[in-house]
């Protein structure tokens, strides 16, 4: 007599993508700005055992961010599970071309599909999303019904906007410094409060890239925030949850020898030459967070004004700069990163390694970058990002690793990769 197959766990699938409900506490954490470098250098001080464990017992991997590797368009892939060309966010910043305005990301209305948090919450899974940055929250949130908060305004939630109120209280400090390590610190804590008092079997936990923008590799700030971090993973586990981290950007060096910002202001350039107001510079890392980055990052859009030059010419001349890696056409780049072409400059451009590029330097704060390093995101050099998930993956998963891993895989792994008794 046959033996009766197992019963298939129950599933949803969510922009095409089938993923089991979580049948123990999981949790994915965006490490954001975590380039591999702050791990390894972690690692040889012995101040992240909790991350080597994982490294070693679960799953390690390098996954490759989406393009531009920014905070909103990676934060939403990873959401989705779903390239930008799905979702439609692919920037923080970006030029609608119906109505000619420029559109910061502060709320879910660029967001063109479901999201995973959302559809789960919908199917009766206890759902909770917590992000440094109330910038994502609303995104984050669309169709969520759960708990749904930013640390930045932790003491402003209420039961009827964010499911959940008192959250200082909850987590025993009060709202921190949007501008500090604590930002993220306060994230975690709050995903393990709410993993304690069981009102989350699903938790996405996205963090602050401050300490990265402050601080290189191996250096005291950046390996005590490691070290923080790592506590708290510990304490995750040992909540029971399966956990998946991944990182929306990795993070590079953009400043001369002798610390000022390696800047081209592109902008400024294509006036000299093609004639002002001709040619528009978009720069989509721009967000409420300039003192990070003064809006500087390695990828911008170029948009034709009216008399505009022969698009073919400011190709070839942005081709020819030695600051530019890459200057792709529309078609171009969004067939190569799978890019929304509504929202998607006439010309986009992709600084080397090493060089930040902006507008006009006039469009650009610097002053609050003085005496720091400018260490940004934007281009390919930060689109590695450490994968990792606590406990081992299937044969099959390790295989679709080896083809081919996108930071947006990170829940189909979390939620279908590990084995289940």
């Amino acid at each position: 007599m046959d033996a009766t197959p197992a019963p298939t766990p129950p599933a949803l699938t969510v922009n095409g993508r089938r993923y089991r409900l979580p049948s123990r506490p999981s949790v994915v954490i965006c490490w954001d700005g975590c380039d591999p470098a702050y791990i390894e250098a972690a690692a040889q001080t012995g101040v992240i055992p909790v991350v080597e464990r994982m490294q070693k017992q679960g799953f390690d991997a390098t996954a490759l961010a989406t393009v531009p590797t920014f905070t909103n368009p990676n934060n939403m892939s990873i959401v989705t599970g779903a390239p930008p060309e799905v979702h439609g966010v692919s920037g923080n910043f970006y030029l609608d071309r119906e109505t000619g305005e420029d559109v910061m990301m502060v709320d879910g209305k660029p967001l063109r599909c479901p999201t995973i948090l959302g559809e789960f919450s919908q199917a009766g899974v206890k759902v909770a999303a917590v992000t440094a940055k109330d910038k994502l929250l609303k995104a984050l949130s669309r169709g969520l019904d759960g708990i749904a908060l930013s640390a930045e305004k932790a003491a402003d939630c209420t039961v009827e906007s964010h499911g959940i109120a008192d959250v200082p209280a909850m987590v025993g400090r009060p709202t921190p410094s949007p501008y500090s390590a604590d930002l993220s610190l306060f994230v975690l804590d709050a995903g393990i409060r709410l993993l304690e008092r069981d009102d989350a079997d699903l938790l996405y936990l996205s963090l602050s890239d401050y300490v990265q923008h402050m601080h290189a590799p191996g250096t005291p700030e950046a390996n005590g925030f490691m070290q923080a971090v790592d506590e708290r993973l510990g304490r995750l586990l040992d909540l029971g949850a399966i956990v998946g981290v991944v990182a929306d950007h990795g993070m590079s060096d953009m400043a001369r020898d002798d610390d000022s910002a390696n800047v081209l202001f592109l902008g400024d350039r294509l006036d000299a030459t093609f004639g002002a107001g001709t040619l528009r510079v978009i720069c989509p890392i721009t967000d409420p967070f300039v003192r990070h980055h003064g809006a500087l990052g390695g990828f911008v859009r170029v948009y034709g004004q009216q008399g505009a030059p022969d698009l073919t010419e400011v190709l070839n001349f942005l081709r020819a700069l030695p600051e530019v890696e890459e200057a792709l056409t529309q078609q171009e780049v969004c067939r190569r990163f799978e890019l929304p072409a509504d929202r998607e400059g006439d010309i986009a451009v992709i600084a080397r390694p090493g060089v930040a590029l902006g507008a006009h330097a006039g469009d650009h704060d610097l002053s609050q970058l003085a005496g720091v390093r400018l260490r940004s995101h934007g281009g390919l050099a930060e689109r590695d990002v450490p994968f990792i998930v606590s406990e081992p993956v299937t044969p099959a998963y390790r295989a679709k690793a080896a083809d081919a891993l996108n930071s947006h895989d990170i829940f189909d792994f979390v939620l279908n990769g590990v084995a289940r008794p």
